[in-house]
C-alpha cells in the first residue's frame, strides 16, 4: 500500500502536518520524502509545477496538491474509516469555511507576529488574538469544532498549535489568557495519537523560526 502513496513533506509545515493527520486518521501507510526546500526536488517540481510547493501526495503516479484539497481527497478516498469531513452539504461547508478562515486569517497573521517587528508584529499580534477569540466563538463548549467527532477543521487548524510557543514569545501575550477554550481544545486534539505523532515539538519550530527569521533579516 505504501508504494501506491507518497507524501512530499517538510516536518515543519502546518500544511504538510495536516495531510500527516489526515493519512494516520485513516490509518493509511504511506512513503515520507522529506523535501529541502533551498534546493527543490526534480519530483517535486514535476508533481506540483504551478506551485512548486509542498505537501503533495503523490497516490498511484497522479499528484494532489494543496493541503485542504489533499485532505478532501483522502476524506473521500477512503471514506470507510474515520470521515472527516460531515455528511451534510451544509456542515461540510461550514467545516471548509473555518478551515478557510485558518488560511486566511491565522497562517498570515501568525507569520507576521514571529516574523516581523515594531508597529507592523503589534498590529499583526492585534488581529491574530481578534482572529482566535473568533475561533474560541465558534468553538464554544464543544470538544471539537464539528462537535462530538474530531474532523476536517480540527485537521486544518490543530497544525497552528506548533506555532503557540513561537507567537507568544515573540508577540509577549498569552493565548491561554486571551483563549482559554482554544488551548483546551488544542490540548484535547494531542491526545489523539494521530495528532501528538504528526506534530513536531513547539520548542523545536521555535528554533527553526527564529533561524528563518534570522535569514530573512540578513537579506
Amino acid at each position: 500500500m505504501a508504494d501506491d502513496i507518497i507524501l512530499l513533506d517538510f516536518w515543519s509545515s502546518p500544511f504538510a502536518m495536516r495531510v500527516r493527520i489526515a493519512l494516520a486518521e485513516k490509518g493509511i501507510e504511506y512513503e515520507a520524502r522529506e523535501e529541502d526546500l533551498s534546493n527543490k526536488s526534480s519530483l517535486l517540481l514535476k508533481m506540483n509545477p504551478v506551485h512548486k510547493q509542498i505537501p503533495v501526495l503523490i497516490h498511484k503516479g497522479r499528484p494532489v496538491c494543496e493541503s485542504l484539497i489533499i485532505v478532501q481527497y483522502i476524506d473521500e478516498v477512503w471514506s470507510h474509516k474515520s470521515p472527516l469531513l460531515p455528511s451534510h452539504p451544509y456542515h461540510r461547508a461550514n467545516a471548509k469555511f473555518w478551515a478557510d478562515f485558518a488560511d486566511k486569517k491565522i497562517y498570515p497573521t501568525g507569520k507576521l507576529v514571529w516574523g516581523a517587528t515594531g508597529e507592523v508584529q503589534e498590529a499583526a499580534k492585534k488581529e491574530l488574538i481578534e482572529s482566535m477569540k473568533v475561533l474560541e466563538g465558534e468553538l464554544g463548549d464543544k470538544p471539537y469544532f464539528g462537535g462530538e467527532s474530531f474532523g476536517f477543521t480540527d485537521v486544518a487548524l490543530i497544525p497552528f498549535y506548533t506555532w503557540f510557543y513561537s507567537l507568544e514569545t515573540c508577540g509577549d501575550f498569552s493565548i491561554i489568557a486571551n483563549c482559554p477554550n482554544l488551548v483546551a481544545w488544542a490540548k484535547r486534539c494531542m491526545q489523539r495519537e494521530s495528532v501528538s505523532k504528526s506534530l513536531p515539538d513547539q520548542y523545536k519550530v521555535y528554533c527553526f523560526l527564529m533561524e528563518l527569521k534570522k535569514k530573512f533579516e540578513a537579506k
